[in-house]
């Protein structure tokens, strides 16, 4: 079998300091959050819905059975920037809050999409979920949950490309089944193991993977509302005025020819060039802003016909 090393980045124990500040910073995505965090306990520890049912309704709840079989798989589509990965690396720091216990972030290496070798892609996949569910079992003690791991599948796909399209190569074809293959033998199994895969293209995605989610979540470019969040936050400890914050809303707003900021261009673009214009000298200013922003191209849309 091959090592976890080859198969999976470093596993990153949360919550951690880096990625709860990460999930900190994910203002205006309150609802998406709350949904995710709903969603997550469920796969994680079932036993909780069983709990529920019993606090507030009398008998046996039918409804329950609906979620026995579910794939512990999410789907995270949206356009670049838009936080879809940064959420799928930290909301495990949430998760761990709720749940109090530790959770494991496992990302998995683009490399074990292998090097095009007949059986090596199928045997690659099929190793890293024999890898979750080992972790997996050894989670559930007599106690019940005492840790759970999250798998996240970034440019995911590049892994699960349907196999409809006409391009696609046979091992490909192959890895997508032994991928469908790996979920399904986690659906039902009772190991506390989520699988969280992020697109840009969720079209491109196999017609059977999008099936299998539990839940697809949405994302997008912040409205006015989202963008006067994130940088208010941003610029927490600065003089800059809250009418400033307004006349930036409206300028990194989409327009005629142009599309809005994503998250990613107001806390990675704009703000900290306008930190690195004042610094070392003198404080930011609300000019620094106001022209930046009119100067910055936000991140053009990414459609499906980049590839």
């Amino acid at each position: 079998m091959t090592s976890q090393d080859d198969l999976f980045h470093p596993v990153i124990e949360l919550p951690e300091t880096t990625r709860r500040a990460r999930y900190d910073r994910l203002v205006g995505l309150d609802d998406l959050k709350l949904r995710l965090r709903k969603e997550a306990i469920l796969l994680a520890d079932p036993r909780r819905l069983q709990t529920w049912a019993d606090t507030f309704h009398e008998g046996p709840v039918a409804a329950l059975d609906l979620f026995a079989d579910r794939a512990p798989l999410f789907v995270f589509a949206g356009d670049v920037g838009s936080g879809k990965s940064a959420l799928a690396e930290s909301f495990g720091c949430d998760l761990a809050d709720q749940l109090h216990l530790p959770v494991f972030l496992y990302r998995l290496k683009l490399a074990t999409r292998g090097s095009g070798l007949v059986g090596e892609m199928t045997s690659l996949i099929g190793d890293a979920f024999s890898h979750l569910h080992a972790a997996g079992r050894r989670a559930v003690g007599t106690r019940g949950v005492n840790l759970v791991l999250i798998l996240v599948v970034d440019e995911a796909d590049a892994l699960v490309q349907s196999r409809e399209a006409q391009q696609m190569h046979h091992e490909d074809r192959a890895g997508v089944d032994a991928f469908l293959a790996g979920i399904d033998s986690l659906a039902g199994a009772k190991v506390p193991v989520l699988v969280v895969l992020c697109t840009n293209r969720v079209g491109a995605l196999d017609p059977a993977v999008m099936r299998r989610a539990a839940a697809t979540f949405t994302f997008t470019r912040p409205d006015d509302q989202q963008r006067h969040a994130v940088l208010t936050q941003a610029l927490h400890g600065t003089a800059v005025r809250p009418e400033t914050v307004d006349k930036l809303v409206a300028i990194t707003g989409p327009s005629t020819g142009r599309p809005g900021y994503t998250f990613s261009d107001l806390t990675q673009r704009l703000v900290p060039a306008a930190i690195l214009r004042a610094f070392p000298d003198r404080p930011v200013a609300d000019e620094d802003l106001l022209t930046l922003a009119e100067q910055i191209q936000p991140s053009p849309v990414f459609t499906e016909e980049h590839r």
